[in-house]
C-alpha cells in the first residue's frame, strides 16, 4: 500500500494560511449565537415586565447564555431534570446547579411529579412566567433586528438553511 503524503497546501499545519480556522460555519455560527444570546439578554434586562432583582442580574451580566436554557426547553406544564437536560444537552449535575441558581432566583421550582412520586419536575413560578414572556419579547426584538441588519431575504434563508441543517 502506496504511504500518503501532503503537499504543503494540502497539510492545514504545514501552511501559513489558517484563516479557515476563523471563519468556518461552525465558529461564525457559535459567534452569531453568542451575539443573538447577549442581546436577548440585554434587552431583557431593560424589560418592564423583568422583576428588578433579575433585570439588575442580566444588567450586570450575572445571568448568561446557559440560564437561558432552562428559558428555552423547560416545558410550560413544567419538566423533569433529565428531560430537561437531554433537551438543553447539558449534564445533569450542570443541569441541576443551573435550577438550583434559577430556583434561588424564584424562576422555577421543584414540585412532586404526580405521575411518580418518587420523582420531581421543575416547573416555573410566576416570576419564571414573567421572565419567559419577556423573553419571548426579546426574542423577537432581537429576530427583528437580525432582520433588518441583513435584510429579510437573507434573514428567510439563514432561517430555511439552520432549520434543515439541525434536524
Amino acid at each position: 500500500m502506496a504511504e500518503l503524503t501532503f503537499s504543503e497546501s494540502q497539510d492545514p499545519l504545514q501552511s501559513t494560511d489558517d484563516r479557515w480556522r476563523e471563519t468556518h460555519l461552525g465558529r461564525l455560527l457559535g459567534h452569531a449565537m453568542r451575539r443573538f444570546d447577549e442581546r436577548v439578554l440585554k434587552l431583557m434586562a431593560g424589560n418592564d415586565g423583568v422583576p428588578l432583582a433579575l433585570a439588575n442580574l442580566a444588567a450586570r451580566d450575572q445571568i448568561s447564555a446557559a440560564h437561558v436554557h432552562i428559558t428555552r426547553h423547560l416545558a410550560l406544564d413544567g419538566s423533569r431534570l433529565t428531560d430537561l437536560c437531554k433537551a438543553a444537552g447539558m449534564s445533569k449535575q450542570a443541569m441541576g446547579n443551573l435550577v438550583d441558581q434559577c430556583a434561588a432566583w424564584g424562576l422555577v421550582e421543584r414540585t412532586p411529579d404526580h405521575l411518580d412520586a418518587r420523582a420531581k419536575r421543575v416547573v416555573f413560578t410566576p416570576v419564571g412566567l414573567a421572565w419567559l414572556q419577556a423573553f419571548k419579547e426579546a426574542v423577537a426584538q432581537a429576530e427583528a433586528e437580525f432582520k433588518e441588519a441583513v435584510g429579510q431575504d437573507v434573514a428567510t434563508v439563514v432561517a430555511l438553511g439552520l432549520e434543515a441543517y439541525a434536524i
